[in-house]
């Protein structure tokens, strides 16, 4: 295995970026990250505690009249110089993401390096297109301005496996918004949270604009119910959002939660399977199965049922494992030695339920270090199993036959989740209006693919609320009529 980028061999940031400065944890907490493909310290970064976070909130509320106080193409302004800055931290950004949680580079480069700058730029751009008033006429024969206002203080707590990615899908339209962000990153991928610190000082991104802490459990629990916080944006498991989602009802605070999935891919019998096995791996298995909206459910015809199980395990099993920072490698491996536990004891309860293994099924042979399961897959699996019902978080894809296009729709639905969804068919029309049907917040038709000018969420135990495109700002603005 070959490494393609030249990375440090420790990275160490022992601070907290509050009010635009580096200052220690008031408790002196640590963490060490640990490199997923090595099982080695790959640095320490500061964990932050209630103390931290009073500071860090002040400092937020501090910036809020300035910020939100700037002309719309003031902000945009800035926000470019942001997006310049992250963008030229692109690959070295990547990599360390990479080394954090075993994405591959190839993946990573994109969702880690690129993708952060691009939605600062995209939410730049739009703040300079909605800039003027919206002034209705009034049925009375006078008008009404319509003002969007920024909510105020946001606390964006992100999780650690698309950690740049989903931490920018919260403060990009938050400081386009006009809103000011503490920024509460997860303690596995700390150190690439540090990038978005490093980039706002270099951009001249006012003090206190955004403020970035590390911290475990704790410590977001306390952010999410400070008094001082006026909005919550949280991404990670769906038990979490219900105890986040408790607090802020509880508070009348507005939250966006984008949260578990179990998605379904639906192979129709008239589907291309070259077609669908190209795509398998970006679809179900991306990031090595750690994926919210993966489909990790494949429903297929009876009619057809024999050549996609061949398929998918001819393809599964073709995938290449190894160093994630290597560009030939599809799969790497999992975040922590906790999440590959979670995963292999997933697979043990595939098999005690007498689920067909076609390929896969416990640590690749050969790899002695780092966190590596092989893609897994299980065959003729009732969608009542739990393999079918439960998040797994990892590379283990089931196969369920069904009968006809409703039998599928009904599969697909059997779900207490609704993120994403994919249909495979060689009839566009009939790939829409199978898609029309699926309960879920996104659906590929052929593909799947995350657009930045579109909404992404879901629905039942997915979440609430919109991130990306237009909608993806709008929870941070709230609206005012001015009556004349």
């Amino acid at each position: 295995m070959t490494t393609t980028f030249d990375s440090p061999i420790t990275v160490d940031r022992p601070d907290l970026f509050i009010a635009g400065e580096w200052v220690a944890p008031a408790g002196g907490a640590t963490v060490d990250v640990i490199e997923a493909a090595t099982e080695t310290v790959l640095g320490t970064a500061a964990s932050a505690s209630s103390t931290d976070v009073d500071a860090a909130v002040a400092a937020a509320r501090r910036a809020l009249p300035g910020w939100r106080g700037r002309s719309a193409v003031d902000r945009a302004v800035a926000l470019d110089r942001f997006a310049s800055e992250l963008r030229a931290r692109a690959k070295t950004t990547a990599v360390l993401a990479s080394r954090e949680n075993g994405m591959p580079i190839s993946l990573s480069i994109g969702a880690n390096g690129y993708a952060p700058s691009m939605m600062v730029s995209y939410y730049a751009q739009l703040l300079r297109e909605n800039a003027a008033d919206d002034i209705r006429p009034s049925a009375l024969g006078e008008r009404t301005v319509v003002r969007h206002e920024p909510v105020g203080v946001v606390a964006a707590i992100t999780p650690w496996n698309y950690p740049q990615s989903l931490a920018a899908m919260k403060i990009a339209p938050a400081l386009a918004a006009g809103c000011t962000v503490v920024l509460k990153p997860s303690p596995e991928t700390a150190l690439d949270a540090y990038v978005f610190a490093d980039a706002a000082v270099a951009a001249g991104l006012p003090a206190g604009v955004l403020n970035v802490l590390p911290g475990g459990r704790e410590t977001g629990a306390y952010l999410v119910e400070h008094p001082g916080v006026d909005k919550v944006a949280f991404t990670g498991s769906t038990p979490a959002g219900r105890a986040i989602g408790e607090v802020c009802g509880r508070l009348l605070r507005p939250v966006t939660l984008e949260l578990g999935g179990k998605s379904a891919s639906i192979v129709t019998d008239d589907a291309d399977l070259s077609l669908f096995a190209a795509g398998l791996a970006g679809v179900s298995l991306v990031n090595n199965g750690q994926t919210c909206h993966a489909c990790t459910r494949i429903l297929a015809p009876r009619s057809r049922y024999a050549d996609v199980v061949e398929a998918v395990t001819d393809t599964v099993a073709a995938l290449t494992i190894g160093d994630p920072l290597d560009k030939a490698t599809q799969l790497g491996p999992l975040v922590t030695q906790a999440q590959r536990s979670r995963v292999l004891d997933y697979i043990d309860v595939g098999r005690a339920a007498g689920h067909r293994l076609t390929t896969g099924g416990a640590v690749p042979h050969g790899i002695d270090t780092g966190w590596y399961v092989a893609p897994t897959v299980f065959a003729d699996v009732d969608n009542s199993a739990r393999l079918a019902q439960e998040e797994v978080f990892g590379p283990v894809l089931t196969i369920t036959p069904y009968t006809d296009d409703a039998e599928a729709i009904a599969i697909a639905n059997d779900s207490p989740y609704g993120l994403g969804g994919t249909v495979w068919t060689s009839d566009e029309a009939r790939g829409l209006a199978i898609a029309d049907r699926i309960h879920t917040g996104t659906v590929g038709v052929n593909h799947y693919g995350l657009d930045l000018a579109a909404p992404f969420g879901g629905v039942k135990a997915s979440g609430l609320g919109r991130e990306l495109g237009p909608e993806g700002m709008a929870p941070y603005l709230q609206t005012k009529s001015i009556y004349f």
